[in-house]
């Protein structure tokens, strides 16, 4: 049986584990030696250690056939460290150089998934833009997830591990969605003035990252996004109106400067609409939840949604 190994075991692997554990035996790297009961539930075997530390990784090197690296880089500075250390563990070393390694080294991986961003093509003023378009993140978390890509490039091509890319863009769920902000009353742009939004249901990227692990191309990215068209404040009026909150205020883009906090603006400074052609040709995906209005409309909420977490429907049959 094929092994894989899942770095970051958040919300998307434990989505991700149950369409995994009946091909594949399963493990989670996580930091925290409480979790391990978690991911026993799960049916993915834990192994124990630190992204930020490479000496708690020794145990990396050899372990698994497929890693899907989901951990996102260290909170700050322009390179992924995180993401070094990864490959360096996954190589049986501890910095060492790679580029002398054999092409297929025993105990290197055959492949290994990368769950980048959409953010690193920084504002495309609005523009349909492919996995072609140049990268010019702009966000220095945009910045680290390039490096953290371009790591991985090189030492796929050094050492014969073929490294695929999923550039994934907002996550939502029902779990996931902006109910606080639309409790806050935080304002939206006006129309004329507001970027386009990309998304994508996370039982949705769970499903894209299983059920392509077979299909993917060795340095190829592919964009995770649905069909929607949105901008950002007409997403977050689909959401008010299915819970039942008040749609929010729109403002200006030069108030919205002077009121709104830094990194909020940092997403609504940068516009783009993201093709998935890719993504739904050469991988065969077919969308649960094309739209994020498909998905709301599958959703139920609690009778008092202004206070209460929402509740959830089976999926329609499809």
């Amino acid at each position: 049986m094929l092994r894989i190994l899942i770095v970051g075991c958040g919300d998307i692997a434990r989505r991700l584990a149950p369409l995994l554990t009946q091909r594949y035996r399963v493990y989670g790297l996580i930091r925290n030696p409480d979790q391990r009961y978690q991911l026993a539930g799960w049916g993915v075997r834990p192994v124990i250690g630190d992204l930020d530390r490479l000496a708690s990784l020794g145990k990396l090197g050899g372990l698994a056939h497929i890693v899907i690296h989901l951990a996102p880089p260290q909170p700050a500075g322009e390179s992924d460290d995180r993401t070094l250390h990864l490959i360096s563990a996954l190589s049986g070393g501890h910095g060492r150089d790679l580029v002398g390694r054999p092409r297929r080294c025993r105990m290197l991986p055959h492949c290994l998934v990368y769950i980048g961003t959409t953010g690193e093509y920084g504002n495309c003023a609005g523009a349909l833009i492919s996995e072609t378009h140049p990268l010019r993140p702009q966000s220095v978390r945009a910045v680290r997830r390039q490096a953290a890509e371009q790591l991985l490039r090189d030492w796929g091509r050094r050492t014969g591990v073929a490294v695929s890319i999923l550039r994934v863009p907002g996550i939502y769920a029902l779990d996931r969605l902006p109910l606080e902000r639309l409790r806050n009353a935080t304002p939206a742009l006006l129309g004329g003035e507001d970027v386009y939004t990309n998304h994508v249901h996370a039982d949705d990227l769970a499903r894209i990252i299983a059920g392509s692990l077979q299909r993917m191309r060795p340095e190829r990215t592919y964009n995770c996004v649905d069909n929607s068209d949105l901008k950002m404040g007409d997403y977050l009026d689909l959401v008010a109106d299915r819970v039942g909150l008040p749609r929010p205020p729109r403002i200006s883009l030069q108030e919205a400067e002077k009121k709104l906090p830094t990194a909020l603006m940092s997403f609504l400074r940068e516009s783009r609409r993201v093709d998935n052609r890719r993504l739904k040709e050469e991988l065969g995906v077919r969308l649960c939840y094309p739209t994020v209005a498909d998905a709301l409309i599958r959703m139920s909420f609690n009778q008092d949604s202004r206070r209460n977490s929402p509740s959830i429907i089976p999926p329609l049959a499809r």
